[in-house]
């Protein structure tokens, strides 16, 4: 039987391979959309000293809420910097980088091992520590610490002097960086009728 004028949105040849791979990159090109553009992140215009150490601590705290993604990719490219001179820790590197993609970041469905659900913390654990043994057996340690120590002071140095006057962030990463107070949270006195 023929049916003209209609389109088929999947065939049964299909295979889920394929879908994984389209579900991998809208999940990867959503994750990137929370990067915010680097011209808004270096703006000249909003630098300025903090006023004191707790000013400076909120400005740490709205900035590394707002420019998260942001922070995570000037910290991994300094580490791959910092690796060039070290190829199979750079491999190593790359290799652990993809395995994390797979399965953590841009999986969608719980892993299954052996018909057992593994739960996500337990593969956050078990990648975290494969990731520091491999890179710990190409005996780039001093290299890594260092760079990953840069990077972290880069992050908040960058994040004390960028002025958060006018940065805006919606009320579920603001409530998620813990920079809104509820209702009964402030210190102010209270009233009672």
């Amino acid at each position: 039987m023929t049916t003209y004028g209609t389109i088929p949105t999947s065939s049964a040849g299909d295979s889920p391979s394929l879908e994984f791979v389209s579900r991998a990159k809208e999940r990867l090109r959503s994750g990137l959309a929370t990067r915010r553009p680097w011209k808004e992140m270096f703006n000249i215009r909003s630098i300025g000293l903090p006023i004191n150490f707790p000013d400076a601590v909120n400005r740490v705290k709205t900035n590394i809420s707002f420019f998260r993604m942001n922070y995570v990719i000037i910290v991994l490219l300094i580490l791959f910097l910092s690796l060039l001179w070290h190829p199979i820790s750079l491999i190593v590197f790359i290799v652990m980088m993809a395995v994390w993609l797979f399965l953590y970041f841009l999986r969608d469905e719980p892993l299954v091992v052996f018909h057992r659900t593994i739960d996500d913390r337990v593969v956050l654990i078990v990648l975290l520590i494969l990731t520091i043994v491999f890179l710990l057996l190409t005996h780039a340690t001093l290299n890594i610490l260092v760079s990953l120590l840069i990077g972290v002071a880069v992050v908040v140095l960058h994040a004390a002097f960028r002025k958060t006057d006018d940065l805006f962030l919606d009320e579920e990463a603001a409530s998620a960086g813990g920079l809104l107070t509820t209702p009964g949270s402030t210190a102010g006195p209270s009233s009672s009728s």
